[in-house]
């Protein structure tokens, strides 16, 4: 019986060395986050009927007292328009953009900021990490739009959306900086 309980004890204590812990990541600094057109499209209970037509998934930097636009955010470059993964835009429906008609289906949304205008560009390929591997073959839309400085300052990037007749804007705003995205839905 001695031997058959040392036996037992052993046993548990290989096998609980051998187990690993999982190692969750820290939360990140700059949280995902998801915004809608309409605002409140999602499903909250049973009875609701949503009926999403736009959702952006992105990831929310701080400015943390740092220069966004022309230090961090380089003028005449690239950006993911977010942090880590770049940001993706889903159409549930077709829907125009300067003109070009773009199928219900999702992408990347890239930006190239300026002082005073951005180009936003709609791209094709997705799951990227951040800008690096952008391929501008791969762009469906180019839009340049002009910058709107906001008085109060926006401390992490904020996506959201506003109408105007039968024209959905795209609101991207951080810092001092505000664009608006003209969308027809079809």
């Amino acid at each position: 019986m001695k031997n058959f309980s040392l036996l037992t004890i052993l046993l548990l204590f290989v096998f609980s060395v051998n187990a690993q812990e999982v190692k969750f990541p820290p939360l990140d600094a700059s949280p995902a986050d998801i915004a809608y057109f309409p605002n409140k499209a999602v499903k909250f209970k049973k009875t609701d009927s949503p009926s999403a037509i736009i959702k952006v998934t992105y990831s929310r930097p701080s400015a943390k007292g740092r220069v966004i636009f022309g230090d961090l955010i380089k003028f005449g470059e690239v950006w993911r328009v977010g942090a880590n993964e770049s940001t993706e835009i889903k159409f549930y429906k077709p829907v125009t953009i300067n003109g070009v008609a773009v199928p219900a289906g999702t992408y990347s949304l890239f930006a190239i900021p300026e002082k005073d205008k951005w180009t936003i560009i709609i791209n094709k390929e997705l799951d990227l990490w951040g800008g690096y591997a952008y391929d501008e073959s791969k762009d469906l839309v180019k839009i340049v739009v002009p910058v709107k400085p906001i008085s109060t300052p926006v401390e992490s990037l904020s996506i959201a959306f506003t109408t105007q007749g039968a024209v959905t804007n795209l609101v991207i705003g951080w810092d001092k900086t505000m664009v608006e995205v003209p969308i027809t839905i079809k």
